[in-house]
């Protein structure tokens, strides 16, 4: 009984403490949900429509093509004091029909980062950062006699974090240097390594490889010149301290170009180029140039 009394009285304190912890962790949360003055949010939803006929008589040749495409973009940054928190999303799918062929995908991606950071001086900050990029639906090499899965949601899916500092001279322009930068690789669908035989840099029978040892630069330049055309640039080099080589370091540039034509219509370019050597020995890249609707809302 009275060792059980003793520890009561030890116990009670700690309880106290979790609980004011607990109170004051949960008051924080609920200041930064509700003053929505730290907040810049937004979000743009933009839809796109192309499409060609010809008659069977047209001399000059071309292929009857419909086309569809969809971005969806959201940002949600929260900064007081020396604490920020940045949050960005995006999510593209496109799908093109020729006369002849069955709805193909034409763009795919799904792109999620998120990052915390602590100031040290008006330009630098610590911080820490998670970056996850994947697709939603499968996709084929076209190229042979039959389609061939080569892609598909979760296979590859990347998820990246990053620890080290940040400059960040301005709100158009920052540099993250993380020297520890841990990489997670996934290809869950088992099938892809048939057609993909590298499988990613995924061990084959297995659906997960870790990079621990690794470095990482993340660089944005985003800017809108007089509200008629906006730059969103990001480029991303991975390099595993492990196997390091030239030949053997990532990078991926991302470039969005929109020129705004009325309120709501826009023509949009997006390009993306890529080189991992567990992908492709070569220089991946691909474009898009779109016509379309563009709605914004934000705070």
């Amino acid at each position: 009984m009275k060792k059980l009394f003793a520890l009561c009285l030890f116990c009670l304190p700690l309880y106290c403490l979790a609980q004011e912890v607990e109170e004051e962790l949960i008051d924080t949360l609920q200041s930064v949900a509700m003053d929505t003055s730290y907040w810049d949010a937004g979000l743009s939803i933009g839809l796109n429509f192309n499409q060609a006929a010809f008659s069977g008589n047209w001399k000059a040749g071309g292929v009857n093509s419909v086309a569809l495409g969809s971005i969806i973009a959201g940002k949600a940054n929260y900064a007081k004091d020396k604490w920020s928190w940045d949050n960005q999303v995006e999510f593209i799918y496109s799908l093109v029909k020729n006369e002849g062929q069955d709805f193909r995908k034409s763009n795919d991606r799904i792109f999620f980062d998120s990052k915390v950071g602590r100031k040290i001086s008006d330009k630098w900050s610590y911080f820490a950062s998670l970056n996850f990029i994947t697709q939603f639906a499968r996709g084929f090499d076209f190229s042979q006699d039959e389609p061939v899965l080569i892609s598909n949601f979760f296979a590859p899916a990347f998820i990246t974090t990053g620890f080290g500092m940040e400059y960040k001279p301005n709100d158009e322009f920052a540099l993250r240097m993380a020297p520890f930068s841990p990489r997670f690789t996934f290809v869950t669908d088992r099938s892809i390594i048939n057609n993909v035989p590298e499988n990613y840099g995924v061990p084959a029978g297995q659906t997960l490889r870790q990079e621990w040892l690794a470095f990482q630069l993340f660089m944005t330049y985003n800017k809108t010149f007089n509200d008629n055309f906006t730059i969103n640039s990001r480029y991303q080099m991975f390099a595993n301290l492990e196997t390091l080589a030239f030949r053997t370091i990532d990078h991926r540039l991302d470039i969005t170009l929109i020129a705004k034509i009325t309120k709501v219509v826009d023509v949009t370019f997006t390009s993306i180029n890529v080189y991992d050597i567990d992908m492709d020995p070569g220089i991946q890249f691909s474009q898009a140039l779109a016509l379309g609707l563009l709605l914004k809302v934000g705070n």
